[in-house]
């Protein structure tokens, strides 16, 4: 029963991660359709989101096994 649980956690932390990174993609294309002379800037802030998006997810993914 634990394992199952475990999965079930770590399931949700991978399709958050999933929909944050998507909504963080589509907002930057957004952004840069708007003002394309802003991409690099655009994309640098971007690639830092993604990031911090998936740490958080993999920290979510670790204590659902642990716990």
């Amino acid at each position: 029963m634990e394992g199952t649980l475990a999965a079930v956690g770590a399931g949700l932390a991978v399709i958050g991660a999933g929909l944050g990174i998507g909504r963080i993609g589509g907002s930057a294309m957004d952004a840069i359709a708007r003002q394309p002379e802003a991409y690099s800037s655009i994309q640098t802030l971007t690639i830092i989101a993604a990031a911090l998006v998936e740490g958080c997810a993999l920290f979510a993914i670790v204590v659902a096994l642990i716990a």
